[in-house]
């Protein structure tokens, strides 16, 4: 049985939360983000790029989970956040928070993922055998929308499995205590997981069967409505800091950077970053992200988690929670 219900997760108090807050007066924003996902933004974060463009400061606040996130934005404590799960974004939005989704942060299907405890010797092939299984899931996450889809892929019966709300590093833990059958996250918590189990289906696996793992930059409606020149900002660095990235050519002036910033030794940031897709801004402004497969694939994954009982309801559309305005706004 799920221990705790996603919609407790989304409204609860904000757990995880480090770092300092400063509420968007003109003077300052906080932006929420993960430690162990290193991406190019946290180059132009350490060099002050975001600062200097925005003209403002701007205080950095890390995370274990998106729903943590979602919890942050609710109660004015973060502005925006970048590179929450669509799934979080999707349970908080469904549960009546008024979240826009501002860009496509990162996409990526190996880096999310859920593994099984070695010695139980059971991979694609014998699924069934997790009958029985405890599994250590962020409920509310894509790990958990991963999860769902896997085990209807395979069949397994959810009422069959004793699932236990664990944020990815203490799931990795567990499983690498034996005191789990199986734990889903990603980033620094799934390769540690990985050198006490294996995954089920790979991440290209995954991808043809529509399970799709990609991040979002995300602020609370009303707060961009009153700051859209600061988001266009903020999204233009980003944007130019993921161009750098994308050309080759800064790999190893912005690597180290990066790796220092996450909190990760370079072979680990090198590995990690060579799994992610960061979409240009013109990609994302298309048709198979923000332009039409986006607002289907939130509804897709709402109804999922409306099917296994993670929340009470999906919108009709959720077309009103992507913005494209700020990101349409950039001379790229």
């Amino acid at each position: 049985m799920i221990k705790s219900t996603t919609r407790a997760v989304v409204l609860g108090a904000v757990a995880a939360m480090t770092g300092s807050t400063a509420m968007a007066d003109g003077h300052a924003i906080t932006v929420g983000y993960f430690l162990e996902w290193p991406m190019p933004f946290q180059y132009a974060k350490v060099n002050g790029d975001y600062e200097e463009a925005l003209g403002m400061e701007v205080n950095w606040v890390s995370f274990d989970t998106g729903t943590a996130m979602s919890a942050a934005m609710a109660s004015g404590d973060v502005n925006m956040s970048v590179s929450q799960g669509v799934p979080p974004f999707v349970v908080a939005t469904s549960a009546g928070q008024d979240l826009q989704i501002l860009d496509v942060a990162v996409s990526y299907a190996d880096n999310d993922n859920c593994v099984v405890r070695s010695d139980l010797e059971i991979d694609k092939n014998s699924a069934e055998d997790l009958a029985g299984a405890k599994v250590a899931v962020p409920l509310g996450t894509a790990a958990h929308y991963g999860f769902l889809r896997q085990m209807d892929h395979f069949g397994v019966d959810l009422t069959s499995l004793e699932i236990v709300d664990m944020s990815p590093p203490d799931g990795a833990a567990a499983i690498a205590q034996g005191s789990v059958d199986m734990m889903c996250g990603w980033g620094g918590s799934l390769r540690r997981a990985l050198e006490h189990g294996n995954v089920l289906l790979t991440g290209d696996e995954k991808t043809e069967l529509g399970i799709l793992v990609f991040d979002v930059t995300s602020a609370p409606t009303a707060w961009v409505a009153e700051n859209e020149d600061t988001v266009a900002k903020f999204l233009a660095v980003t944007a130019d800091a993921n161009a750098k990235w994308n050309s080759g050519e800064h790999t190893d002036e912005m690597l180290s950077v990066i790796a220092q910033d996450a909190g990760m030794d370079l072979d680990a940031t090198r590995a990690t970053l060579d799994t992610f897709v960061f979409p240009p801004v013109e990609e994302q402004l298309g048709e198979a992200w923000l332009g039409s497969a986006a607002p289907s694939f939130l509804k897709g994954v709402a109804d999922v988690f409306v099917e296994s009982g993670s929340i009470d309801a999906a919108l009709d559309s959720y077309e009103g929670n992507i913005n494209t305005g700020p990101l349409s706004s950039l001379d790229m």
